[in-house]
This record gives structure tokens, C-alpha cells and sequence, in this order.
């Protein structure tokens, strides 16, 4: 399954149009607060699709009967860029278990890179619903590697990869290299272009410089 949330007419797309804005993006708190804003948004996309119970809940005046989430989810994030949107997800999902991943580009001298993983953070997931979130879904390469080291801490249930925005490009590597039975897609939007230095075009810059700075 794939959702693409910008297809729909919603509030989403007022902050999809200011994380790409070059000038509001240089309000760092107003860009890390739209990627907060906009995951809670996915959150409750993705709550649609899970299980849920009946609950029995005692009121001052009699007993209501509700339907409540019968677990709750893993939410794994791909630093550091994710750290607003998993913070987004943890205000919907506020009881859910944490994993971090570190992840980054390490370059050659051609100027070419591979994504290496430097550390990992994790309960056990098996069984789990696991929420697997990344700012950019870029060349893909970067959560095939997150979704593998995970499987360390067992086999999900089910899995959903969430991003603000995608290229086509990384969607079908995912597809290529993930279990595609297992995985579904909530996206905010898909752009068609991919750099040769796989960035999103007109995506919308490096998101980890834009929410805490630039780096070395």
C-alpha cells in the first residue's frame, strides 16, 4: 500500500508549501514544528489501519464503551533530521517503545558515498507494529539498511515507512529490496527527480541543516 497525503485536499499541504519555502524555511522552529505538525498528521493516517478494542471507560454519570488501540506501535527513527517528526509521532502514539538509528553519507573522493549505519537503539520488535520514519525517502538506501538492522530485534508484523517527501526513484528501490507483502508507504509527496548526488528535486534542501544547522 502507498498513501500520498498531498493528493488529498487537507491542511497537510498548507505545511508541505512552508518546509519548502526558502523563505519561511529559514524559521528553524517554524520548519521543525510544520515536520512535527505534519507527522502527527501521518500518525493518525496510519492509526486508521491498526487494530483496535473495545474499552469499557466509567463516567461520573454511567459506562461508555470505545474502541482503543490494542497495542501500541515501535516508532523508529532515522537521526537526526527525523527527531521532530518522531516527536510528532509521539504525541499521537504516546505509549509507544523507541528505536533510533544513526545513520549517515560516507563519502569517497569521486564524490560518491555510501550510507553507513553507526549505531542502533531498539526494543524488541517482534510481533510489533513497526513505524519506520525518515524526513526524505531519497535514494532509499538509507531505510532498506534502518529496516535490516532492525530485524536484529525480530520480525514486525507489519511495517509502515513514513516520509514528508519521496522520489519515485527510492519508492521502487524499497520495493526491490524490502518485502513488499510486509511494508505499506505513508507519504506526503512523491516528486518525479532525483540528483546524481540523490538529492529530491524540488524536495526541499538537506532537512537536517534547516532544523538544527548546517554541519561539517
Amino acid at each position: 500500500m502507498i498513501k500520498i497525503l498531498n493528493e488529498q485536499m487537507s491542511i497537510f499541504n498548507q505545511f508541505l508549501v512552508e518546509i519548502r519555502d526558502v523563505n519561511i524555511q529559514k524559521d528553524k522552529m517554524r520548519f521543525r514544528r510544520n515536520l512535527e505538525r505534519m507527522s502527527e498528521i501521518i500518525a493518525y493516517e496510519i492509526s486508521k489501519e491498526l487494530t483496535f478494542v473495545e474499552k469499557s471507560t466509567q463516567t461520573p454519570l454511567g459506562v461508555s464503551i470505545s474502541m482503543v488501540l490494542e497495542s501500541q506501535p515501535v516508532i523508529a527513527t532515522v537521526l537526526r533530521a527525523g527527531l521532530p517528526m518522531h516527536q510528532g509521532f509521539l504525541n499521537y502514539f504516546d505509549n509507544a517503545e523507541n528505536s533510533f538509528i544513526s545513520a549517515y553519507r560516507k563519502y569517497s573522493k569521486d564524490g560518491k558515498f555510501d550510507i553507513e549505519l553507526e549505531y542502533l537503539s531498539s526494543p524488541s520488535i517482534d510481533g510489533k507494529i513497526l513505524i519506520l520514519t525518515d524526513t526524505m525517502l531519497a535514494s532509499g538506501a538509507s531505510i532498506v539498511l534502518a529496516y535490516k538492522a532492525m530485524l536484529k530485534r525480530g520480525k514486525p508484523k507489519h511495517t509502515y515507512i513514513a516520509s514528508l517527501i519521496a522520489s519515485n526513484e527510492g519508492i521502487n528501490y524499497v520495493q526491490r529490496h524490502l518485502p513488499s507483502k510486509d511494508i505499506s508507504f505513508i507519504l506526503g509527496a512523491v516528486d518525479k527527480e532525483l540528483t546524481a548526488k540523490s538529492y529530491i528535486v524540488p524536495g526541499l534542501g538537506d532537512a537536517g541543516d534547516l532544523a538544527y544547522g548546517e554541519k561539517e
